[in-house]
């Protein structure tokens, strides 16, 4: 494989991991549980919320990129749901800090980029054949 397609093939990599990070968000932004104390821990024996996972994107080295998942900061946003079972005097339980609007603009990033890097190791195909029809 040249290194086109090897840099090519990293962007579709981070780009299906981008898709997957967004995709979790999304289906556990319900996934509440209880607010955490002041020492940052959850009381034994309730739900702990969904922690929402970020992508971080860095050049490579020799070329291409790289994809690292963490954990979004600050994680947990305080919201009113006095029915659950584990909310506070308050009514209040933690909510994953998702924002879906920012979720589907990156699904649309995460769909562009794929099919930019697809088109690329295309190409990249393309110019190696034709170089071989040259030489053969």
């Amino acid at each position: 494989m040249s290194s086109i397609s090897t840099i090519a093939l990293s962007g579709m990599n981070a780009a299906a991991r981008r898709l997957e990070v967004s995709a979790s968000n999304v289906a556990n932004v319900l996934s509440t549980g209880a607010l955490p104390d002041a020492d940052g821990k959850v009381p034994s024996g309730t739900p702990q919320a969904y922690a929402p996972l970020e992508l971080v994107q860095t050049a490579s080295a020799g070329g291409g990129t790289q994809a690292t998942v963490t954990t979004a900061k600050p994680s947990t946003i305080a919201v009113s749901d006095p029915q659950a079972p584990f909310a506070n005097q308050d009514g209040l339980v933690a909510a994953p800090n998702v924002d879906l609007s920012q979720e589907m603009v990156g699904q649309i990033l995460a769909s562009y980029s794929f099919s930019a890097n697809a088109t690329v190791m295309k190409a990249d195909d393309r110019m190696t054949k034709t170089l071989l029809d040259i030489i053969a």
